[in-house]
């Protein structure tokens, strides 16, 4: 018999005699641990990701690989994360999002308070400096944490701190951070901003496993340090709650996972309480029309199973941000007149309404929706993209709404028919050959065009001499453009008046009201809702106008002025006008159609007619219809002609400037 602590060790180096196959201790080890994880027998080389770049990509694997029970009963967290660039209008951008992330009604104060930005150290740090030490910077990392026990926290920074320390371990570097919390949800979450430099002032790479679990890991700890682990009441209650949710769940994703080839899945689990809740939830899931019994304990799940259930997941979310909205402005409507506008359809109608509400639907990638109470009675749901691609359209406006086209324009064509009968080359030399009608100012506007295709996807090349080599399937290649662009920016949202209906009612100027009642295919109005509201604003306008003997009655039915709308047009220029001449001390000359107006482009002003823009001279001003190229003008001399559709405008003094008509 051997004593268990009989030990004696041979000095030396491992050497492979005795080994199998003579293969070196080494090769053993790595074939064992191979076998261990489930591995073939040999070693097989893996296909390079990247995912392990960076800092943190150690801890990353370590915190992801840790052991299932733990992870079953630890605190859920989630964050969500985003690698910003900061080249060219990048800054622009992070200044527009610090400011989305501190506007009003984020704290747990409400609507009038503002969120409150800290950083490590103090309870409230400046975002301009924060953006001055980003200038230069290439990119900028931004999170939201959301722990499933947040509301439990009287104040979340402590809890931020904490988990900016810890990375700051994990990293191996300072981190230079600025976040806000908010409230506003029924989640309470955190916004965290990260330079994208460590402290040597580096570019800082984080490793992507470490953004995708390692974060998210590090915080579930913090949580569970602070609340304990979860326990079996609390994982069995959140269960049963996901048993009859219409949306996707963790047991969907595990009936999915044990899915066969074809779609079947059994009832029946080993643990009691997991068959149950997997039996309820298959009889939910064929309420929903997505999965089907075949034989007792044996069902089909319908295919595309996860994504039908995530849709249904973010059209609830929809129909609660409209309740919510509608709530909040003291509005009633029935849930049956909520809508959710379709971009892709091209079929959808536009939509005519009153701006209920315009909010952040994704904060981490700026995408707002707008809540339109529309004429056709119906409340409608519209993502409108990212914040900047739509101008600030103020609660109570008169919109209108519609899907980005997305079919090739006139130039696209016209490009195209150049190429095919040049060999697939376009120039303005071979366009003005093609249409000996066309301009050269209207041949670059294909140029510039064609610029625009080629910079956002490389559809399209130009070879050094200014050809450009248009392929056989430029028009598909237009369509993929624009729908590209229609990512962005869905819809086209025109403001039709900044004024609300009862201001309207009573004001001196071309209103939408007026131009709606004296069109001759004015908006179909439903006797509901807003529909209601916008006709008794109309009746009462008719009264007005009455009154104001723009209009009479004539056997029973309203006659209007023939130049009822100039008039009011007319009326309110006057007005604001003389208001303006004192306030700058210029003389106001009215820009008639035929004469040319010439001056400084200041700035636009807002009517009820619509907008302006005040053009100023050494010793007088006039106002002429605005125009949204004219936004990036203002400051600039500017010349054009009064017509009675418009202006036509020629930006800048300098000769052959670009035509806006």
């Amino acid at each position: 018999m051997f004593d268990d602590d009989d030990f004696k060790p041979k000095l030396g180096k491992i050497r492979s005699r005795g080994s199998k196959g003579g293969r070196k201790f080494l090769h053993q080890v790595l074939a064992a641990s191979n076998l261990a994880r489930g591995g073939a027998g040999g070693t097989r080389k893996s296909r390079f990701t990247g995912s392990r770049i960076g800092r943190g990509a150690g801890v990353g694997r370590v915190l992801a690989s840790r052991d299932r029970y733990a992870a079953f009963r630890q605190r859920r967290v989630i964050i969500k994360s985003r690698i910003v660039k900061l080249a060219g209008k990048g800054m622009d951008g992070a200044r527009a999002h610090l400011r989305y992330i501190q506007r009003d009604g984020v704290t747990r104060e409400g609507r009038a308070e503002r969120g409150e930005l800290y950083g490590a150290e103090q309870d409230r740090a400046d975002g301009k400096a924060f953006l001055e030490r980003s200038e230069g910077d290439r990119h900028q990392f931004r999170f939201i944490v959301s722990a499933e026990d947040g509301a439990e926290y009287d104040d979340l920074k402590p809890l931020t701190r904490r988990l900016m320390i810890r990375m700051e371990e994990d990293l191996g570097t300072k981190l230079d951070w600025v976040a806000v919390d908010h409230y506003n949800t029924g989640h309470p979450h955190t916004h965290i901003l990260v330079r994208g430099r460590d402290e040597r002032g580096k570019d800082l790479i984080i490793a992507r496993d470490y953004i995708t679990t390692g974060m998210r890991e590090r915080a579930a700890e913090i949580v569970s340090l602070d609340f304990g682990p979860r326990s079996d009441f609390e994982i069995e209650d959140r269960l049963r709650r996901e048993v009859e949710q219409e949306r996707l769940t963790s047991i969907d994703r595990r009936l999915i996972r044990d899915m066969d080839e074809v779609g079947l899945v059994a009832a029946t689990d080993r643990d009691a309480f997991q068959q149950s809740l997997r039996a309820g939830r298959l009889q939910k899931l064929r309420r929903l029309g997505l999965a089907e019994e075949l034989r007792p304990g044996q069902w089909r799940l319908e295919e595309g199973l996860e994504d039908t259930l995530r849709r249904m997941g973010e059209r609830g979310d929809i129909i609660k941000t409209l309740h919510r909205e509608m709530a909040g402005q003291n509005i009633t409507r029935s849930p049956g007149d909520y809508a959710i506008l379709d971009p892709g359809d091209p079929t959808a109608n536009p939509i005519i309404g009153r701006v209920v509400a315009r909010g952040l639907s994704d904060e981490l990638k700026d995408r707002h929706y707008l809540i339109v109470d529309g004429v056709d009675g119906r409340t409608h749901y519209v993502d409108i993209g990212r914040g900047e691609a739509t101008e600030p359209t103020p609660d109570g406006s008169i919109v209108r709404v519609r899907p980005k086209n997305i079919e090739p324009r006139r130039v696209d064509r016209t490009v195209a028919e150049v190429a095919t009968a040049n060999d697939g080359r376009y120039t303005i030399d071979l366009h003005l050959q093609h249409d000996p009608r066309a301009t050269e100012e209207y041949a670059e506007t294909h140029v510039r065009r064609l610029e625009a295709i080629r910079r956002a996807t490389g559809g399209v090349a130009r070879e050094p001499n200014g050809t450009w080599i248009i392929a056989p399937d430029h028009l598909d290649r237009v369509v993929e453009y624009e729908r590209s662009m229609a990512r962005a920016a869905p819809v086209i949202v025109e403001k039709l008046s900044h004024l609300t209906l009862d201001r309207q009612v009573g004001t001196d100027g071309a209103t939408w009201l007026d131009r709606e009642l004296v069109s001759d295919h004015p908006e179909p109005t439903r006797d509901s809702g807003f529909g209601r509201e916008v006709r008794e604003a109309q009746a009462r306008r008719r009264q007005w106008l009455i009154a104001e003997g723009l209009a009479h009655e004539e056997q029973n039915r309203i006659v209007y002025r023939a130049n009822m709308l100039a008039t009011l047009r007319r009326r309110e220029l006057t007005r604001v006008a003389g208001q303006l001449s004192e306030e700058l001390g210029l003389a106001y000359v009215e820009a008639r159609p035929g004469e040319p107006v010439e001056g400084t482009l200041r700035r636009s002003v807002q009517l009820a007619s619509g907008k302006y823009a005040l053009v100023e001279n050494s010793r007088e001003f006039t106002l002429v219809p605005w125009r949204p190229i004219l936004e990036r003008h203002v400051g600039k001399q500017v010349s054009g002609i009064m017509r009675d559709d418009g202006i036509s405008w020629t930006i800048g003094r300098q000769r052959g400037g670009p035509n806006i008509t």
